[in-house]
């Protein structure tokens, strides 16, 4: 009866309005944002402001029914739209309609250095987001890879701030221009996996500024994005997940961040802390598997009943309630009730078509010794595929990026389609299952077996095709876990070193996230390291290998001779991954290529590295002027020519640095980039833009940035270690 009597009341209400042409303004999808946000919030009861701002299940958030607002859907990315999963559990539905394309790992994404690539991949992943009702696609990530250990990295961008900003722009533009939401994550410092829940960082303000958050401020000011995910970790001693100083302060105040900061799964821990400290969604309390929804209900959360008690009892101001609200609302009046929302599409062949020219482009080339590559069918009758991931599923496992897939083309299947019955395989070894939180066992007899059935093969071989690396199991490229050490794990140290051993033309073939050390680089004749390369992973790899397509990726982070280069591991556990739950960055803002190019310490391969089927030279850089001053810029202009025989692409690099400063920086800064299509014998000028900006560093004495008076230099560069030409110039 109570329920009849209120929905009467309600369609009176309703038919009011409409006899008096009263739309709602919030109802209104032509009315300013503002103004729908202002008149929604001004019919809310507190109840239905509180409900707004927690889980209503695993990947959901309430809208308001009474009012006609709509749920925030939310699902796991950034690589693809994770299976759906049960509502108040963890674990797939079982649906058979949501089978999705994998696009690259956002490592192969940046290793393209094109930004052009960048918006192709926000645009297709989105479109399949929307296709699946998904207004919030959790991701992309920007977290800094300071270890090479980091079971995450793989999601995430690479080394360099202004790299990962540069190449995380287009990528939120995009998608969000389909009425779909990027949640950037995982804001911040949320470096590696080991104790995530618990561990302190202690890092000096200069890095905090120079290091950790310019790649987060580019998102949210020139991204636009609309969602943050804050992250397990505390810094200064207090969950980001609940952090006032860096949502309130940092995100929201300067920066001006207008959107919804949404908890990582469990992050919270406090309803005061998470009221008052800049926390607007929580998710993943509570209900992770382990308790029951009988002993605690979405209404436990945090943010719900305990929170809606302080509001009563007036120890927190309704107006701080209102400002998650209005800002819950804006994000879906921006996405589940954008008029301009698309439909979207899964599984359609130009998604697949921007799969493979993402994997194709971020296909680093590190080494090509005697021009071993491209594969050169004529030389060699006998082809002999060798290790597991030739077959395996790569976009398996890794925890929350996992993705269930209409498809996959593997290496094997890829390099079959071309070579046929020249191809040959074995196995080499075995990694167990994709767990995300334990590790399978494999008896020492089962890999000598293995070992010992591909070495005898390849003894038949004309030639080695080796394809290995990391995967997605717990303690490689997963959530949860990192890395035990630097090595290639089960055996491939050996089995490569077997197989060069038979003095056969050796090709190394690596997937992975992370560099890895390579202790027999030196006798083997190629090396090419693919990332994850998604569902047309087969067909990208067999287009490089042949030739088909000219490699041009070049690597986004380091990758050392050993891991205790890194200057994360000189400082013991303290430095990684802590003691007692406290973590020491004492390496300060001297975070990958900084630390090798300032500390003369060479690496393997450096950042920024990547070789062709092709030549460049470069000419000399000029510059518009040899002195810039405050708020001025200048430009700086080099041609590069193909002086190869065939058609390719190369990523010019623009450094900075500063000859004498009151403060030790680092030799060179990366500035600007650009990748360059050329035909053979063909030249092309490059210019770049100087501003001040580019030559300031942040000053811990002033709490401000400074670009101190003095001579800089300009350095154009192939790699961070191969510098084609330097111009100098003056600020006054």
């Amino acid at each position: 009866m109570i329920k009849t009597i209120a929905l009467t009341a309600m369609l009176a209400g309703y038919i009011g309005l409409q006899a008096q042409n009263q739309k709602p303004v919030y109802l209104n999808p032509k009315a300013p944002i503002e103004e729908r946000v202002k008149d929604a919030l001004s019919r809310m009861t507190l109840r239905e402001k509180i409900a707004v701002i927690h889980a209503q299940g695993k990947f959901s958030s309430p809208g308001v029914p009474r009012l006609g607002i709509r749920q925030l859907n939310m699902d796991d990315g950034p690589h693809g739209v994770r299976a759906e999963n049960d509502w108040n559990r963890w674990g797939e539905a079982g649906w058979t309609n949501d089978s999705i394309v994998a696009f690259p790992s956002l490592t192969c994404l940046t290793a393209t250095w094109n930004t052009d690539l960048s918006a192709l991949y926000g645009n297709a992943v989105s479109e399949e987001f929307a296709f699946r009702n998904k207004h919030i696609m959790l991701g992309p990530g920007t977290t800094i890879a300071r270890t090479p250990l980091n079971g995450r990295s793989f999601e995430y961008m690479g080394e360099d701030p202004y790299l990962a900003g540069e190449m995380v722009v287009p990528y939120i533009r995009s998608a969000q221009q389909n009425g779909v939401a990027c949640c950037l994550k995982h804001f911040f410092l949320n470096n590696q996996e080991t104790d995530r829940f618990k561990v302190n960082v202690n890092v000096s303000e200069r890095a905090v500024n120079e290091i950790y958050l310019p790649a987060f401020k580019k998102a949210v000011q020139r991204g636009g994005v609309w969602t943050m995910m804050a992250s397990y970790n505390k810094w200064l001693g207090v969950h980001c997940c609940q952090h006032d100083s860096l949502l309130n302060g940092i995100l929201k105040r300067q920066w001006g961040f207008d959107g919804v900061v949404i908890s990582d799964w469990g992050g919270v821990n406090d309803t005061w802390q998470a009221a008052t400290g800049g926390l607007d969604i929580e998710m993943g309390s509570f209900t992770d598997g382990k308790l029951k929804e009988s002993e605690f209900t979405y209404n436990d959360y945090y943010l719900a009943r305990p929170f809606e008690q302080l509001l009563k009892a007036g120890k927190i101001p309704m107006s701080v309630l209102d400002d998650k609200v209005s800002r819950v609302l804006r994000t879906i009046f921006r996405t589940a009730m954008n008029p301009d929302r698309i439909i979207g599409n899964q599984c359609s062949e130009a998604h697949y078509d921007a799969c493979r020219q993402i994997a194709e482009e971020g296909i680093v080339l590190l080494k090509n010794t005697r021009n071993l590559l491209p594969l050169d069918t004529k030389k060699y009758s006998k082809i002999l595929v060798v290790g597991e991931n030739a077959t395996r599923s790569l976009t398996k496992g890794g925890g929350s990026s996992e993705l269930k897939t209409l498809y996959d083309i593997s290496p094997l299947e890829g390099l079959k389609a071309l070579y046929g019955d020249k191809i040959d395989y074995a196995q080499g070894y075995e990694s167990g299952g994709a767990h995300y939180d334990k590790i399978d066992t494999i008896p020492v007899a089962v890999q000598t077996q293995l070992r010992k059935e591909a070495l005898e093969k390849a003894r038949k071989a004309d030639i080695i095709l080796y394809i290995g690396g990391l995967n997605k199991n717990h303690l490689q490229d997963c959530e949860n876990g990192d890395r035990e050490d630097y090595n290639l794990s089960f055996g491939q140290n050996e089995l490569i070193a077997g197989l060069a051993a038979l003095k056969k033309p050796v090709v190394v073939i690596t997937f992975g996230g992370n560099p890895y050390a390579t202790p027999w680089i030196d006798n083997v004749g190629a090396l090419v390291h693919c990332w994850y390369l998604g569902s047309e992973s087969g067909t990208a790899l067999a287009n490089v290998l042949s030739g088909k397509v000219n490699p041009s990726g070049k690597l986004p982070v380091t990758f050392a001779v050993k891991q205790n280069d890194y200057p994360c591991f000189a400082y013991g556990a303290e430095g990684f991954p802590g003691v007692n739950y406290e973590e020491y960055y004492r390496e300060g803002i001297f975070v990958g290529y900084r630390h090798f190019d300032t500390r003369g310490i060479k690496a393997r391969f450096p950042f920024g590295y990547g070789q062709s089927y092709t030549t460049f030279k470069y000419g000399r850089p000029t510059l518009s002027s040899r002195t810039i001053t405050p708020n001025g810029h200048l430009t700086l202009t080099v041609a590069v020519t193909n002086t190869g025989k065939r058609a390719g692409k190369e990523i010019v690099q623009l450094y900075i640095g500063d000859d004498k400063a009151s403060v030790e920086r680092p030799r060179k800064e990366l500035k600007g980039f650009r990748k360059i299509a050329l035909m053979p014998g063909e030249t092309r000028t490059v210019t770049f833009d100087i501003t001040t900006e580019d030559l300031q560093f942040f000053s811990e004495k002033e709490h401000r940035w400074v670009a101190e008076p003095g001579t800089f230099k300009a350095y154009v560069c192939a790699s961070s270690e191969d510098v084609r030409g330097t111009a100098a110039f003056e600020l006054r």
